[in-house]
């Protein structure tokens, strides 16, 4: 089943002597087949409405409820479903004008081992399996260069461009090349990497940055870096990476006041991926989400137990790691037929976390994309789970679910 993605009416360009020359053309339409939807169309007047946050060099940290561990309940006794919201999921730049900083053409090693150069960026595909890639480049000033997404790309600003990807995460070489893109930055969380050497071939730079989901939280500004560098704008990745990193840092730090510091208080989480109603995954060491919950203070149980990367589990060893709380993502609860059925898979009912009805979940497209708005991302879980009374809840969450099923097609 391929991929809606509406009518394409975000798709953005980037430069003033670009639009002028395109001004009066349009992109041809996808063909339509059986099952599909138009992947993307590009107007003029989509063109001259692109809209981006005026750019900041100064780091801003969310904020967090003004309460301390001591005054909040043990968050192992804490029972029910929390959803976690980030305050806004809208990235804010680091500069206005990242071209009068741009030095191209560029050649960069790409992580595949072939030396690119990129010699226009006027037109970019940022893609990869958690969006990171597209946050890092619209944070880096170029949201309006980008002219398409792949289905975890779904900020503001973003999440009305064209898809470029179908059944979940596979590339769909047509769709990129009716585009037209300049140079494409991806990683081999997508593919398949044939469409990615056919996009080469056909004289795109395709830049391959590395996979930092190993190092979690702590890889963020390491990708940043590589995406700037592919861009041209290597002393602006670097100032990027430096707020974000100075975000993360004083975020980890006020979560420092929320989560107990008794060891017998910390709760125990375990990452479930859960996709379906029979088998569910979970994320252990060096699989990013380590990391996440590390940050926040709590007992990682993978970690406690020498589960490494990601492998599917069973009721077995899930009972046996006894966890508190259960992370997962949004949307693979729905997968699951929701929330009740979610706690009917094998083995969760049999965890304290089960028995409490405890499970967190956050946005698919936000909890492990490793981005600009990682701090905002782990401000949102930490209160979660110390202090649910007090996370955020937007008046419109029902409406957010929905819109990203109809999107991914399975509502």
């Amino acid at each position: 089943m391929w991929i809606t993605a509406g009518n394409g009416s975000g798709c953005r360009a980037g430069g003033k002597a670009f639009r002028r020359a395109i001004s009066c053309m349009m992109l041809p339409m996808l063909l339509l087949l059986s099952g599909c939807a138009n992947i993307g169309t590009i107007s003029a007047e989509d063109l001259e409405s692109c809209d981006v946050p005026k750019a900041s060099t100064t780091a801003n940290p969310p904020q967090l409820p003004s309460v301390t561990s001591s005054s909040l309940r043990d968050p192992r006794s804490i029972t029910g479903r929390t959803t976690a919201y980030t305050r806004s999921d809208q990235i804010i730049p680091i500069s206005d004008a990242p071209q009068e900083q741009q030095k191209l053409p560029v050649s960069v090693d790409s992580s595949d081992g072939v030396r690119q150069t990129v010699t226009d960026t006027t037109r970019i595909l940022a893609l990869n399996q958690n969006g990171g890639l597209a946050a890092a480049t619209y944070a880096l000033g170029f949201g309006c260069n980008l002219v398409g997404r792949d289905t975890a790309t779904g900020s503001s600003g973003l999440d009305k461009l064209p898809l470029v990807t179908q059944n979940g995460m596979d590339l769909n070489a047509e769709a990129i090349l009716n585009l037209q893109p300049t140079v494409i930055i991806t990683d081999t969380t997508i593919g398949p990497y044939d469409v990615q050497l056919q996009m080469r071939e056909s004289g795109i730079p395709v830049v391959f940055v590395p996979i930092v989901n190993d190092k979690g939280v702590g890889g963020v500004a390491e990708q940043i870096e590589k995406v700037a560098q592919a861009l041209g704008v290597e002393d602006l990745g670097r100032q990027l990476a430096e707020r974000t990193n100075s975000e993360i840092n004083q975020t980890i730090q006020a979560i420092g006041r929320m989560a107990p510091t008794d060891s017998k208080r910390k709760p125990r989480i375990v990452f479930l991926y859960v996709r379906g109603t029979s088998i569910y995954y979970w994320f252990g060491e060096g699989s990013g989400a380590d990391s996440l919950i590390q940050s926040i203070g709590a007992n990682d149980v993978a970690k406690e137990v020498g589960f490494k990367g990601m492998a599917p589990t069973n009721a077995e060893a899930l009972i046996k790691a006894k966890p508190d709380v259960i992370i997962a993502m949004t949307l693979g609860i729905a997968s699951a037929g929701g929330f009740e059925s979610m706690l009917n898979l094998p083995g969760i009912k049999e965890t304290p976390a089960g028995r409490h009805q405890r499970v967190v979940d956050m946005s698919d497209y936000e909890v492990m994309s490793f981005g600009p708005q990682t701090a905002q991302v782990l401000a949102a879980l930490a209160t979660a789970v110390y202090a649910p009374e007090q996370s955020y809840q937007p008046d419109e969450a029902p409406e957010l679910i929905s819109k990203r099923l109809k999107q991914l097609g399975e509502e």
